[in-house]
């Protein structure tokens, strides 16, 4: 397949003039020359289009009724096929915090996962819980919330073959610091629900955790006595720190600020979406308890603000509406998701061999199509 005249963001995180062609599900070319049809080649024209990675988003729970962690494949083909549908390419859905024997059960249906025509690619798995805070559970559900052992994380690495990439923990419960000292260079350690101070937070990140989960979600806040673990990860320039940006769970004047405290090549939007992303208003489930969504996000009965009701896609235009430059959010939606679970040698880049997914939007992006490397091109989907 060969794209023509659209405005490509290419590996210098740039929107530039080029073509692009793909073949057996890789780029195989990217030039800012003009390229001429193969015989028999597919053409489309991107006169107009911007053309950008998939998206890759490292922190969702469910979508379209669906909940990754209700570990059945009919379950994780919907969600798969849904995401790819709204340009979502590459996914790393999280769990909830449950008992280690269902989150063994959840990791090891993943694994056995086998991809189909017109599904976003499984590249990960974010383990978000059980080994976080009892006093930041956010809507985790505080009964399951354990003690870490190096024993049970090498059990769930194992069942998931490889696939457990993300890893949410509390540094400052009982060890962890240990955990993360022996796994950080097979997982990736992110300090999230936590309440940890500066001084967790940073021997955390000195020992090998990487990665900050929703920022000012779920953790202490900046405090000029009590810097706490945002400023510790800011400190650390190998740190990368997601967040929401749905407007309701972050305020927008925060988002910019985080942008210009971690850096555009350091932050990852994600969507942080439950089973009521893509569905109407109503009561549904989150981790054994009852979510309602309501007004674009899914609330506990008592009033407390759960999971995002936003896919990634949504999550990216929004911030760009709030300030952030186009480029930096379609970075931060691309190639730092994928870097940050040590997949961007096989996707969120538009460069000669990576995963042939992307996607043709407006410049005021709206999606126009999903090129799609299972089989040439996805559904229209907005």
């Amino acid at each position: 397949m060969l794209i023509q005249n659209g405005r490509v963001f290419t590996e210098k995180f740039i929107f530039e003039n080029a073509d692009m062609r793909l073949q057996d599900g890789r780029i195989r070319q990217v030039s800012r020359e003009p390229l001429l049809p193969e015989p028999g080649e597919q053409t489309l024209d991107a006169g107009g289009l911007l053309v950008i990675p998939g998206l890759v988003d490292i922190h969702f729970h469910g979508c379209a009724g669906h909940d990754f962690s209700d570990a059945g494949e009919d379950g994780l083909f919907a969600i798969a096929a849904y995401e790819n549908s709204i340009g979502v390419t590459s996914i790393c859905p999280a769990t909830m915090t449950l008992p280690e024997e269902r989150l063994s059960e959840i990791v090891r249906g993943a694994a056995a996962h086998k991809r189909k025509k017109g599904e976003a690619a499984l590249v990960g798995i974010h383990l978000e819980g059980p080994y976080i805070s009892p006093e930041k559970v956010g809507a985790q559900n505080p009964d399951y919330v354990q003690t870490i052992s190096a024993e049970a994380v090498s059990c769930l690495l194992a069942d998931s073959r490889g696939l457990l990439k993300l890893m949410t923990v509390a540094p400052e419960q009982p060890g962890v610091p240990e955990v993360i000292r022996e796994f950080h260079d097979r997982i990736c350690f992110s300090v999230g629900h936590t309440n940890a101070s500066y001084e967790d937070a940073e021997r955390a990140f000195s020992l090998g955790a990487r990665h900050m989960t929703h920022l000012f979600n779920a953790m202490p806040p900046l405090h000029h006595r009590m810097p706490g673990p945002i400023a510790a990860g800011a400190e650390h320039p190998d740190v990368m720190a997601e967040i929401i940006t749905d407007g309701i769970h972050v305020a927008p004047a925060m988002i910019r600020f985080a942008f210009r405290l971690f850096g555009p090549e350091r932050m990852i939007l994600i969507s942080d979406s439950c089973r009521a992303c893509g569905m109407p208003d109503g009561r549904y489930e989150l981790g054994g308890q009852e979510v309602i969504k309501r007004s674009g996000a899914a609330w506990l009965p008592a009033g407390n603000l759960a999971a995002s009701a936003c896919d990634l896609f949504e999550m990216m235009r929004r911030a760009v509406s709030f300030g952030i430059p186009l480029e930096d959010a379609v970075r931060a939606a691309t190639a730092n998701p994928a870097d940050s679970i040590g997949e961007g040698a096989s996707c969120g880049r538009i460069a000669e061999g990576l995963a042939g997914r992307v996607l043709l939007v407006t410049p005021e992006l709206s999606l126009v199509r999903v090129v799609d490397d299972s089989d040439g091109c996805g559904p229209v989907s907005r």
